[in-house]
């Protein structure tokens, strides 16, 4: 392949858009390819057996397809904020609880009509105990990691956006989430992430 790395994405997925925050803040350029998840390109498959995005196929068809090492990758080349300088033990447990336990419950929060073994309000007061953990963290500090934005707020963001959107109006009158609040809205006012919205 030659050219830029082509990046297979879908705007409101969670992994994908962190992904595409990461390539842009290190202005790593890249052809983005818009996937109509319902009817997925033969091509995706061909390239990835999970047929999910996101998926980087870099300029020597070397193909990533897990955001978290398209994060690495791409911070790897330029990390002009530093993300990758923070504790990368408790950066990846961070995120593993939000890969792992949070999106689990997130899922069947959002899409609890599909899960009727529980209620809509049990998922998401399963899921609340992640985000009260997080919550607890940022009572101390600004971000995540310390004072400054890492790798671990920005592969959170997104989910914990998701999450708040199922019910924008709830969300925000959680008063025992306010320092997670304003981290999020921290990051959902960031020029960084309306350049990854941006529709193609």
């Amino acid at each position: 392949m030659q050219g830029l790395p082509k990046l297979y994405s879908f705007r409101r997925c969670p992994y994908a858009i962190r992904a595409r925050m990461a390539l842009l803040a290190a202005d790593v350029g890249f052809d983005l390819i818009e996937v109509d998840l319902k009817n997925k390109p033969a091509e995706l498959s061909r390239l990835s057996a999970k047929a999910t995005v996101p998926v980087l196929v870099l300029a020597d068809d070397w193909i990533i397809d897990e955001s978290r090492e398209i994060i690495s990758w791409a911070l790897s080349h330029s990390d002009p904020e530093g993300w990758l300088d923070c504790d990368q033990d408790r950066a990846a447990k961070l995120i593993t609880d939000c890969d792992g336990p949070f999106k689990y419950w997130l899922d069947r929060y959002k899409y609890h009509v599909g899960y009727p073994d529980a209620s809509q309000s049990d998922y998401r007061a399963e899921a609340l105990n992640c985000l009260h953990s997080w919550d607890t963290i940022l009572r101390q500090q600004p971000f995540l990691m310390g004072d400054r934005r890492s790798v671990a707020d920005l592969c959170l963001f997104p989910f914990v956006r998701q999450f708040a959107n199922v019910d924008r109006l709830w969300f925000d009158q959680q008063t025992s989430l306010s320092a997670l609040r304003k981290w999020l809205n921290v990051w959902l006012e960031d020029t960084l992430f309306e350049r990854a919205m941006r529709k193609v």
